[in-house]
C-alpha cells in the first residue's frame, strides 16, 4: 500500500492521502506529495492539483513517531512540501473533510485555494506535546482568520469547527455531497476563470492595538499555563507574524520550536502521549480478539462509588440498573447522581436533553434475580473480602452465561474473589478512582484466570467511557495504591524526624504534585490508611511505618470527615488550615520516642517521596505487575496529580538520571537503615548497563 495516490479526472491531478490511519504527514507521505506535484508539473494535460484525503480524514498531522529520529526533518520535510505547494505554477486546492490538523492544517494553509465541508474540524494541537506548530501554522494561520482568532486556537490546541471561519481567507468554498466531486469541480472552475493563485503569507496581517494586546495575552496565557512553556513560546510566534516579515516570522516559529523540542516538558508530554496509546495494548492479547456484547450493565451498590460508576454507562448510552439491599439507599444514591447531572447542566457542560436521556437508562432494584441479564456486573460495596465473597457467591448464581464480573475492588486480591465462582475467566478487577464519573484512571486488574476476550472487552469498554485503562496483575493495592503506600510512608516519616505536615505538603505541591499527601490522607479519611498499616504490622512486621499517623487517629482526627485531621477543617469549607496542636502532638511523639527532630530541606522531601515511588515502580516492573514503565508514568499522570510536564514518577527518574537516583537511594538506606531504599534489582541492572526505565 502506498502512502499517497495520484490520478488524474480530466484536467486535474488528484493526490489522495493514505496513511492509515490518521493521515499522519510521515516521511513517505511527504515523499508522495512532492513526487505528486512534480508528476502535475510535467504533464502539460493537468491544469490543476487536488490534495484530499478522505471524508472523514484529511490528516491528523504530523508523525510524532518521528519526533527525534532522523526522519523529523528528512527531505522532503514538511517545509519544503509546503513550499513546493506554493511554488506550484498550476493551482493547487486542498479539499478537506472530517479531521484537518496539525501539519494536515499547516499544509492547507499552504495551498492556493482551500475547500471543506461544513462539519470539517480544523486545530493546531501541538502544544498540547509541549511544542507549537513548526511548518508555518502560526504565522499563516493569523494572516488567514486574524490575530486572536489564531492565537486561541495555537495556544489552546483546542478544535474548532470549519464553519466558525466562513468569510475568512482560511476557505474559499463550503461544499456539500461528494467532496472529491465537489473539488474537482471546484479546480475546473479555478482553471476556467483563471484565478490568480493566491497564498496565505502575502496577506497583510496586523492588530490595531497591538502591543497591549500581546502583554495582555502574555499575562493571560502565563497564569494558566503554570511550568509549560510553549503557551507563551506560541505568544511569541503569533507576535512574531504581525511585528515581522513572513520569512523572518517563520524563523522566528522555527527557532521557538526547536528549543522546545529539546525540552524536558515536551519530552513528558510526548512520552504521555505515547504511553496512553501503548497502555491499551496488551502483548498477549490480540487486536483481533473477539469482544463480548456489553449492552446492559449492573452496578452493586449506590453510594458514592457506585453511583459514579454508573454515571459513566449511562453518560455513554449503555443502560444500567443499579442494586441496593434497602429502597433508603437506592433513593439517596439515585438522589446524588441526579444531583451531579443536574450540576453539569447548570454549568453548561451538558444539555438538559441529554441529561434526561442518560436518566432515562437508569433503573434501580433490590433484588439480585434483576441482573440475570447483564452483560456486565460491577461490585462497588465495602472493602473486605468477606463482603466481595458473598457478593460474588450471589452473582455466579443470577449471571447469564458469559456475563463479565467485575470488583472495584482497590487493594483485595482479584484471584481470590474469581475463586468465590464457578467461572473465575469471567472475573476481572476493574478499579475506578473517586470521583468515578470524573477521573480519568481505571487499573483494569487481571486475575490468573480472566479470559483475553474479557480482557478485550473492558479494554474497549473504557474507551467507549472514556477512560484511559492501564493493566495491572494482582497484588495488594496494585500499581497506584501499592506505590502510593510508600510515598505517604515517606511523608510521615519526615513529619517524625523533624519536618510539619505542612512544609511536607507546600514542598510537593510547589513541585508540581496536585495535593501533598497530608491534605490527600485527610480527603481520603485516615482511618482508612490506619486499617491498613494495622494490617501490615502483622503481615510486613519489618516495614517501617510513621507511627505518629496511629496517634493521629488514636486521637479521633479522621480527616475531612471529622473536621480535624493532620489539619483542621471549619464547617462547610474544605480549605486545609495548619493546626498547633499537630505540632504539640508531633513534640510530644518525638519526645516519647528519643527522636531529636532536625531541620530538613524541602530538596529531601521531594526526594524521599518522589523517588519512593520510582523504586516501587521498578519492583512491579520486574514482578510483572505492570507492563511497561509508562503505564506506570499513566497510572500516576492520570489517577494522582503527578504533574504532567514531568512525565510521571518512572520518566522523572531517567531525566534526572537513573545512576544519581540510585546513589541518592544508597544515602536514605544508609541513613535511615530502611531496606527499603535499597536501589531494586531492575534499578541497579539499568545502571550498571546505562540504560533507563522507560
Amino acid at each position: 500500500m502506498t502512502s499517497t495516490v495520484y490520478a488524474t479526472r480530466g484536467a486535474v491531478a488528484v493526490i489522495t492521502l493514505n496513511n492509515p490511519p490518521v493521515n499522519g504527514m510521515n516521511h513517505a507521505v511527504r515523499q508522495g506529495i512532492v513526487a505528486g506535484l512534480d508528476r502535475a508539473a510535467a504533464d502539460a494535460a493537468v491544469k490543476a492539483v487536488v490534495i484530499i484525503g478522505s471524508d472523514r480524514l484529511f490528516s491528523g498531522g504530523a508523525d510524532i513517531g518521528e519526533f527525534g529520529t532522523p526522519k523529523t526533518i528528512a527531505e522532503p520535510s514538511l517545509w519544503t512540501v509546503i513550499d513546493t505547494v506554493e511554488k506550484s505554477t498550476k493551482p493547487v486546492i486542498a479539499a478537506i473533510g472530517g479531521v484537518c490538523v496539525g501539519g494536515g492544517l499547516e499544509l492547507a494553509l499552504g495551498a492556493h485555494f482551500r475547500i471543506a465541508k461544513p462539519d470539517a474540524s480544523i486545530a493546531l494541537p501541538e502544544v498540547k506535546l509541549g511544542l507549537l506548530p513548526g511548518a508555518g501554522g502560526t504565522q499563516r494561520l493569523p494572516r488567514a482568520i486574524g490575530v486572536e482568532a489564531a492565537l486561541n486556537l495555537i495556544a489552546s490546541g483546542q478544535p474548532a469547527p470549519a464553519e466558525r471561519f466562513k468569510g475568512t481567507a482560511l476557505f474559499d468554498e463550503f461544499v456539500e455531497g461528494d467532496l472529491l466531486d465537489a473539488a474537482l469541480a471546484f479546480a475546473e472552475k479555478v482553471v476556467a476563470e483563471k484565478r490568480p493563485l493566491k497564498l496565505v503569507r502575502d496577506i497583510k496581517v496586523d492588530h490595531p492595538q497591538r502591543e497591549a494586546y500581546f502583554q495582555f495575552a502574555r499575562n493571560t496565557v502565563r497564569a494558566v499555563a503554570g511550568p509549560l512553556p510553549a503557551p507563551l513560546k506560541c505568544v511569541e510566534a503569533v507576535a512574531a507574524a504581525v511585528g515581522k516579515p513572513f520569512d523572518q516570522g517563520i524563523a522566528v516559529e522555527r527557532s521557538l520550536f526547536m528549543s522546545l523540542m529539546g525540552s524536558p516538558e515536551s519530552r513528558a508530554l510526548r512520552h504521555a502521549f505515547f504511553g496512553e496509546r501503548a497502555a491499551s495494548k496488551i502483548p498477549d492479547v490480540p487486536d483481533d480478539t473477539p469482544i463480548r456484547k456489553v449492552a446492559k450493565v449492573g452496578v452493586i451498590g449506590a453510594g458514592t462509588m457506585g453511583g459514579g460508576i454508573a454515571m459513566n454507562f449511562l453518560s455513554a448510552g449503555i443502560p444500567v440498573i443499579v442494586l441496593e439491599m434497602k429502597q433508603e439507599a437506592l433513593d439517596k444514591g439515585f438522589g446524588a447522581i441526579r444531583a451531579n447531572y443536574e450540576g453539569a447542566v447548570k454549568k453548561g457542560r451538558l444539555s438538559q436533553d441529554k441529561t434526561s436521556a442518560c436518566l432515562g437508562l437508569l433503573k434501580g432494584s433490590l433484588s439480585y434475580a434483576d441482573l440475570g441479564d447483564c452483560d456486565l456486573i460491577i461490585e462497588a460495596v465495602y472493602e473486605d473480602l468477606s463482603v466481595k465473597e458473598a457478593v460474588f457467591k450471589e452473582l455466579d448464581k443470577v449471571a447469564k452465561p458469559g456475563a463479565i464480573l467485575a470488583s472495584n475492588t482497590s487493594t483485595l486480591d482479584v484471584n481470590a474473589i474469581a475463586s468465590f465462582t464457578k467461572r473465575p475467566t469471567d472475573v476481572v478487577g476493574l478499579h475506578f478512582f473517586s470521583p468515578a464519573n470524573v477521573m480519568k484512571l481505571l487499573e483494569v486488574v487481571r486475575g490468573a484466570a480472566t479470559a483475553k476476550d474479557v480482557l478485550a472487552t473492558v479494554m474497549q469498554l473504557a474507551r467507549k467511557i472514556r477512560k484511559t485503562a492501564v493493566v495491572a496483575g494482582v497484588c495488594d493495592g496494585f500499581i497506584g495504591n501499592r506505590m502510593i503506600e510508600h510515598y505517604g510512608r515517606m511523608a510521615a516519616l519526615l513529619v517524625e524526624e523533624g519536618a510539619t505536615p505542612w512544609q511536607v505538603d507546600k514542598a510537593l505541591e510547589k513541585w508540581g504534585m496536585a495535593m501533598g499527601p497530608f491534605r490527600m490522607f485527610d480527603l481520603a479519611g485516615n482511618d482508612i490508611a490506619w486499617a491498613i498499616r494495622k494490617r501490615r504490622y502483622v503481615e510486613m512486621p519489618h516495614i517501617r511505618y510513621g507511627k505518629c499517623a496511629d496517634r493521629l487517629c488514636e486521637l479521633g482526627r479522621f480527616g475531612q470527615k471529622t473536621g480535624r485531621g493532620w489539619y483542621l477543617y471549619l464547617p462547610g469549607n474544605r480549605n486545609a488550615i495548619p493546626d498547633p496542636e499537630i505540632e504539640e502532638m508531633l513534640a510530644a511523639y518525638r519526645k516519647e520516642n528519643g527522636v531529636t527532630p532536625r531541620k530538613i530541606s524541602d530538596a529531601e522531601i521531594v526526594e524521599r517521596c518522589i523517588y519512593a515511588l520510582v523504586n516501587e515502580g521498578a519492583r512491579l516492573l520486574e514482578e510483572g505487575i505492570a507492563q511497561r514503565a509508562s503505564d506506570i508514568d499513566i497510572v500516576y499522570l492520570s489517577g494522582y496529580g503527578f504533574p504532567a510536564h514531568r512525565g510521571g514518577p518512572m520518566l522523572y527518574a531517567d531525566e534526572v538520571g537513573l545512576y544519581k537516583v540510585a546513589r541518592r537511594m544508597k544515602e536514605f538506606a544508609a541513613n535511615s537503615g530502611d531496606n527499603f531504599w535499597t536501589p531494586a534489582p531492575l534499578i541497579a541492572q539499568r545502571v550498571a548497563e546505562g540504560k533507563s526505565l522507560t
